[in-house]
């Protein structure tokens, strides 16, 4: 059996929900790319696969700083940009593939990859440390009001 190109470790984990989810469903679509491409496939799936990426990508992100907004979290605009480069660079490889690219589905593959060991695993968890924190502090007003009463 062939190992996956890309693995979900748990120190890829964020909020044990659905950001987490989101995040799998991404790792599968990368490996699903990667058989694709090494079976010399890739150019049949890119098309339709990308369509599903933008797709689930545009959902995820708006769940993500929404959730990062009712929080109050302190880095919200430099991770919305670090997701409007994101968008902007599967957008550029849409445009790409459109006009007859052959190399788009490698190109995806390396960005995704990337996008997946540096956006999830260090800005991510700076967002997974800030909800930790807030759940602490959450639960220590709720027992400081509890033990009051």
């Amino acid at each position: 059996m062939q190992m996956a190109y890309f693995q979900w470790g748990n120190d890829m984990a964020i909020d044990n929900g659905l950001i987490d989810r989101d995040h799998q469903l991404l790792v599968q679509q990368v490996n699903t790319l990667h058989t694709a491409t090494s079976q010399g496939r890739g150019h049949e799936i890119v098309g339709p696969l990308l369509e599903a990426i933008i797709r689930d990508t545009l959902s995820h992100i708006r769940h993500e700083e929404h959730q990062m907004e009712a929080l109050g979290y302190p880095q919200l605009n430099e991770h919305r940009l670090g997701h409007q480069r994101f968008v902007a660079d599967l957008e550029g490889l849409r445009a790409r593939h459109q006009a007859g690219g052959i190399t788009v589905a490698a190109q995806l593959s390396a960005l995704l990859r990337d996008w997946l060991s540096v956006h999830i695993r260090r800005l991510d968890k700076e967002l997974a440390r800030f909800i930790r924190k807030q759940q602490r502090q959450g639960c220590a007003i709720a027992l400081a009001l509890v033990s009051h009463h």
